[in-house]
């Protein structure tokens, strides 16, 4: 297994780099783990086991943290930090962190005390609610004697939503000694099973008040949390052996700690070996790390009809999945790595999920009816069928969903919810109403919409003519007329013209809003160059560029807002209405640094400069989200990392772009059968 992300002394032994630096796990049922290098609380998302419980998406912290403690002959050695209210750091254990590193996915730990060295590891089952944590130390341990090397491992458990915090004053959890494990029983909860090795356990019931959480109190939200000791587990350690235990909420899990580590080192491995006879055989480290990385993005989730479908969570640890989003990362996530039938299967998964023409924007933690506030996630919906077909070449499936994707597109003609509906006098979509965020551009505090974009937004029509030629394409491929679709593509080609602004100012990012024209220089217009069908001429095409790229373009991707503008905010930081209102006004997002790779070779056939643009995004991998892509970034540099510290489209939409830009490089365009096997090898 290659290692391309590692920290030594001088990352690991400076708290402000190491509580930077996050690790995140999941296991494609909605759960996950994360945490900090230091092993300090930053965010209210940070534990060993957050799961849902009664919904796919009700997830709740179960697990905070196990904190480790190595001892021998009355020496002691904290492995753990904490931070406390008044940021009091006690104790210190990231002094004695020699070495972090990512294994594939998989975090590991290396401290060093005096002569001891201790390995730590970190693993999540897939399909399971199931953490792992190993132990194994080297140097001096001798086994059992009068002088044993211990490790007590303390167990900080919870029971609250994931997006909340715990009261002291709230209910303490029953700790049942069974046979083979330990049952922690919360009231109206469900119950955590904790498995081990040969270890004694000690029951506790003893709250550990005022864990700060620095990343929570810089978004300016509640910073103070408390979790509660279930219980120490006490090992003797013996060189070399492995110790350690799971936390699970499957009661009849076989435990198996070395096996259930190699298992999950075998299938990274096996994801990668499948990639290696397209074209990311030749693909660097952060690449491969980064298809790592897309794994933690999928999801098995309940669906209206009670069958079992396929998601994309849109970024980690506070989202879920959104409909929009999962249509972006589609491609990225799921094709680059030969993941087929995965992708049929999310696609065919939303298929049942249009209403009115429209794809959800959001499916709800609590499994309510899902939001269908967004104009742009079922035009996206056309564009992951194209990728898809263009590799698969599935006509079975493109037979089942095409009375599907025609529904929707008449529901665009005669007018859906929102005010979303084609204007007959120029075949343009417009849509939006006062009070509603409709596109990507979507935040809103509390009545006040940030970017309401009412009008004919300009990156919707260009999803609109795409989508058009996408569905001539269809209906061809079937054996259908495809006149109709041809000719009203036709007209929106020709209406689309109005958003050319003269003397080299691009694209107007909205038409006929209810004050005029919108001028604004934001990235929005990429995506008419970039999408497979473009409704402009080449020379147009590379004035969108060129503009991009002198007031946008940044190392990690495309600001929201040109700083010329007066609404332009340098920064993403404050509280949440500052937040959502530097959200679309500056900020970058990495998403789209993707479509302007693409858009850049297409007007200037240089793949290989156009992928340069993406490498600058290597170094990021080291930073924040471990191994992954944040979701954003401030406008002014250094472009600190902000928002979720890892985020489905960012990383998709790189992915994508990398491995599109490598074929044309090298002319390699892989065939049906080419690709079914590598789905084969996955």
């Amino acid at each position: 297994m290659f290692r391309s992300i590692q920290f030594g002394r001088e990352i690991c032994g400076d708290l402000t780099q190491a509580e930077q630096r996050e690790w995140w796990l999941s296991n494609g049922k909605g759960g996950y783990a994360g945490g900090t290098i230091a092993g300090s609380l930053t965010r209210r998302y940070h534990g060993l086991l957050i799961a849902p419980l009664f919904g796919d998406m009700d997830r709740h912290m179960l697990v905070a943290k196990a904190d480790a403690t190595l001892k021998v002959a009355g020496h002691e050695w904290p492995l753990f930090t904490n931070r406390w209210y008044g940021d009091v750091i006690e104790p210190s254990g990231y002094h004695f962190l020699e070495q972090f590193r990512l294994e594939g996915r998989m975090p590991v730990w290396r401290f060093a005390c005096a002569e001891y060295r201790l390995e730590m590891r970190i693993w999540m089952m897939p399909g399971e609610h199931t953490t792992y944590v190993a132990y194994r130390c080297t140097g001096g341990v001798a086994g059992p004697g009068p002088d044993p090397v211990t490790l007590s491992v303390n167990l900080l458990a919870n029971n609250r939503d994931h997006h909340g915090s715990m009261a002291v004053r709230g209910s303490t959890a029953s700790v049942l000694l069974m046979d083979d494990k330990v049952c922690i029983d919360w009231p109206k909860g469900r119950c955590l099973y904790l498995h081990t090795t040969q270890a004694e356990f000690e029951p506790r019931q003893q709250w550990y008040e005022g864990f700060q959480l620095l990343r929570e109190q810089e978004r300016g939200l509640a910073a103070i949390d408390n979790n509660l000791s279930v219980g120490h587990l006490t090992y003797t350690l013996e060189n070399g052996q492995w110790v350690g235990f799971a936390v699970t909420m499957n009661e009849r899990l076989r435990f198996d700690l070395t096996g259930a580590m190699d298992e999950f080192l075998e299938a990274d491995r096996a994801l990668i070996s499948a990639t290696e006879n397209g074209p990311l055989k030749r693909a660097p480290h952060w690449i491969r790390q980064m298809l790592l990385a897309a794994e933690s993005f999928h999801i098995q989730r309940t669906l209206p009809s009670g069958e079992e479908g396929a998601s994309i969570i849109a970024g980690y640890p506070w989202f879920g999945d959104w409909g929009r989003d999962t249509m972006i990362s589609l491609a990225g996530l799921t094709l680059v790595s030969g993941r087929l039938e995965r992708a049929r299967s999310i696609l065919m998964s939303y298929a049942q999920l249009v209403d009115k023409g429209q794809l959800p924007n959001r499916l709800t933690d609590w499994g309510e009816t899902a939001e269908f506030n967004c104009v742009d996630a079922g035009l996206w919906y056309f564009e992951a069928w194209r990728a898809y077909l263009e590799v698969s070449n599935d006509h079975d499936s493109l037979k089942q969903v095409f009375p599907v994707l025609q529904s929707m597109l008449k529901w665009h003609f005669k007018g859906s919810r929102y005010g979303i509906s084609m204007d007959s006098e120029d075949s343009l979509l417009r849509a939006g109403q006062p009070g509603v965020q409709l596109t990507w551009m979507d935040a809103k505090v509390g009545e006040w919409v940030v970017t309401p974009r009412i009008g004919k937004p300009v990156e919707v029509n260009a999803l609109w003519y795409n989508a058009l030629r996408i569905m001539a394409d269809f209906a061809e491929r079937l054996g259908n007329s495809s006149t109709d679709y041809h000719r009203l593509a036709d007209a929106v080609k020709s209406s689309f013209q109005r958003f050319h602004q003269a003397n080299g100012h691009g694209l107007f990012d909205v038409v006929e809003t209810p004050h005029g024209d919108d001028p604004s220089i934001r990235p929005n217009q990429i995506l008419a160059v970039s999408l497979c069908h473009s409704p402009l001429e080449t020379h147009i095409q590379r004035e969108i560029v060129d503009l991009c790229a002198r007031e946008l373009l940044t190392s990690y991707g495309l600001r929201s807002l040109s700083p010329r503008d007066k609404a332009y905010c340098a920064h993403y930081r404050g509280g949440v209405a500052d937040r959502d209102g530097a959200y679309h006004q500056g900020t970058v997002w990495a998403w789209l640094l993707g479509h302007y790779a693409w858009a850049e070779y297409r007007v200037t056939g240089d793949a290989a400069a156009a992928q340069t643009r993406l490498a600058t995004l290597e170094d990021h991998l080291h930073n924040a989200g471990l191994g992954s892509i944040s979701e954003i970034f401030d406008g002014n540099p250094p472009h600190h990392p902000r928002g979720a510290p890892a985020q489905a489209w960012s990383v998709a939409s790189i992915l994508e772009a990398w491995w599109r830009l490598e074929q044309v490089k090298h002319h390699t365009r892989l065939t049906r059968n080419e690709w079914s096997a590598t789905q084969r090898r996955t």
